[in-house]
């Protein structure tokens, strides 16, 4: 692990939202790389990337359009660089061939997407949380990815690094899933100094050319990258291949690979249960929630508490992969689930097939636009304690 580089770290306490913390948090990780076509309510990022990365060294392209944004990132990675997009709603849908290219070739780095409401054009500047199950399944095939949602500007800089780290650690794109609300509420955001922010290291070759596997993983079934120009045989396509990286179509090599692709996510679920618990213990109720809902639901459990009710809070901060482990444990031991989405009910889903029946799931679906009246979640909460 190392530390962020103090010359593009703005220590100190900023008045900042989040899509300027965002960017801030990205520079902290060490990206140097951002393309990106402007789309709302998310250019606020990648607008502040291009005035201040040119001073660390760095460079933002504004390409055409949203898939040559998408693609030319992982470019910039395979030349060395640790770099990310930015978008919403229509452009993630167009990102979504690469998001697979980048699943299958291993290529470590973000993808932005500051949602809004939907589907097609629908609600440029309002807020929603209709991308989530996209951004589990939205590309062809099968693949493994990470998904953080924040729900604070200071968690837009903080989560940022994060998902950077994690997209180094285990060479997959992570999904940094916020929303309308999040991304324009300015709060107050506390950088700190740059030898407080770790910052993980490209998994870069250790053998020298000639000696080197391009895809031969190691022990946590993630392989080392080597860079093009380097020296090395790099050869990434989004067939499906062998370890040296060349295209081997057939059955046995995709038992082979696709497999290991889920695997060195999934045997790190521990590790990726990321949330924030409050009042589980002896808790009738229990809202589930993310991203800017989130907030709303805090007021909700006031308010219950308020009336005598046990209602505890989980906020899923890694929501993909789902913390399946924590909710089949959690199921058995309250009355009733509640999860408030900004969507007509996408990751509840997930979430009844982790609860298993063993106890009520109650769903409070929002279209989107606007965010929840506490007054409906709390009526949610009520019918669970019943």
């Amino acid at each position: 692990m190392m530390h962020a580089d103090p010359n593009c770290v703005l220590t100190g306490t900023h008045f900042m939202n989040g899509d300027a913390a965002c960017c801030e948090g990205a520079l902290a990780a060490g990206a140097r790389f951002a393309a990106g076509y402007p789309i709302t309510p998310s250019t606020e990022v990648v607008e502040r990337f291009a005035a201040r990365v040119p001073k660390v060294g760095g460079i933002f392209i504004q390409m055409e359009d949203e898939l040559a944004a998408s693609i030319a990132l992982q470019g910039m990675v395979w030349a060395g660089a640790k770099s990310f997009t930015v978008t919403s709603g229509p452009g993630y849908s167009l990102m979504m061939e690469h998001i697979g290219f980048a699943a299958m070739t291993e290529t470590p780095c973000v993808f932005v997407n500051v949602q809004r409401g939907g589907p097609s054009t629908g609600l440029p500047t309002l807020p929603a949380q209709g991308d989530m199950m996209q951004a589990r399944f939205g590309s062809h095939g099968d693949y493994s990815t990470i998904s953080l949602v924040p729900n604070s500007p200071q968690e837009c800089f903080s989560l940022t690094v994060k998902a950077f780290n994690l997209a180094e650690q285990f060479r997959v794109p992570v999904m940094f899933m916020m929303d309308e609300c999040v991304g324009h509420m300015t709060e107050k955001v506390v950088i700190p100094d740059a030898k407080e922010i770790e910052v993980t290291p490209r998994r870069h070759a250790s053998k020298p050319p000639g000696e080197f596997v391009l895809f031969e993983p190691g022990e946590d079934l993630v392989p080392e990258i080597a860079h093009a120009g380097e020296g090395y045989k790099v050869y990434v396509t989004g067939l499906t291949h062998d370890k040296r990286g060349y295209p081997l179509m057939n059955p046995a090599s995709q038992k082979e690979l696709i497999p290991r692709l889920f695997e060195k996510i999934s045997r790190a679920a521990d590790e990726l249960t990321i949330v924030e618990a409050e009042g589980l213990e002896g808790a009738d109720v229990v809202v589930v929630s993310y991203g800017i809902t989130s907030r709303v639901a805090q007021r909700a459990i006031e308010m219950a508490r308020d009336k005598g009710l046990k209602v505890g809070k989980l906020r899923l901060i890694c929501v993909w992969p789902f913390p399946e482990k924590l909710i089949r444990e959690l199921a058995p031991k309250v009355k009733a689930l509640v999860m408030p989405e900004l969507n007509m009910g996408q990751v509840v889903i997930e979430l009844e097939r982790c609860a298993g029946g063993q106890c009520k799931v109650i769903s409070v679906p929002h279209p989107g636009g606007t965010v929840h009246k506490p007054a409906d979640i709390l009526a949610a909460i009520e019918r669970g304690a019943e």
